[in-house]
């Protein structure tokens, strides 16, 4: 972006700055990007795997966003809306590229046999991978959100894994009550879950 900074807007808040921004404050959107442009390089270059591909889509969605500030609504941070500007650039990408290759796979010159080539692919793309980060941010956020008595049984037995022997002996309770307190720990964590999770079921997230 060849926008010039201003270095007293170094200890200005994302939210005064996006309001300057909407305002039509080219340094103040400079400074936005001058914040959160790492990250999202390493977001890009997490899903393209290829350093110079990733820098152009993030040239791409900082274009974007520039384009349209003026519609953020600022119900969620200035870095996860840049963020998903960021990712759907990359999977645009992944998507014409995926095209391609098809299409040269399966093509053939008329007269010629065609041949299919199915290739399984047991790695998570890109879209399941970002759900599946969010389910697990979204997890730790409830269980932090447990009452403490039931999340302490909880991380030590489902989070770390330790024998319920182990478990008791660390809360200083019987196995028999840490037995009882996991299971409601467990149905306390499914409440919570079950507000997030969208029609087709704990893979998906509500907005």
């Amino acid at each position: 972006m060849l926008f010039e900074t201003n270095p007293a807007l170094a200890v200005v808040a994302d939210e005064q700055l996006v309001e300057r921004a909407q305002d039509g404050d080219s340094a103040a959107f400079a400074e936005l990007v001058q914040r959160h442009q790492p990250i999202c390089k390493r977001l890009a270059f997490s899903i393209l795997r290829d350093r110079l591909d990733a820098e152009d889509e993030v040239q791409n969605a900082l274009y974007k966003a520039f384009e349209h500030i003026g519609r953020f609504q600022r119900e969620s941070r200035f870095s996860t809306w840049l963020s998903r500007i960021v990712l759907n650039q990359c999977l645009m990408r992944l998507r014409k590229e995926r095209k391609m290759r098809f299409v040269y796979v399966d093509d053939c010159a008329p007269g010629e046999e065609t041949t299919r080539f199915d290739v399984a692919d047991g790695t998570a793309s890109p879209e399941q991978a970002l759900a599946r980060q969010e389910v697990g941010a979204v997890l730790k956020a409830e269980i932090r959100r447990i009452p403490p008595l039931l999340r302490d049984v909880f991380e030590l037995r489902d989070v770390k894994q330790l024998p319920m022997i182990d478990v008791a002996d660390q809360l200083g309770i019987s196995v028999a009550a840490a037995k009882s307190r996991l299971l409601r720990a467990r149905l306390e964590l499914r409440s919570r879950m079950g507000t997030h999770t969208g029609r087709l079921g704990a893979a998906t997230l509500t907005s």
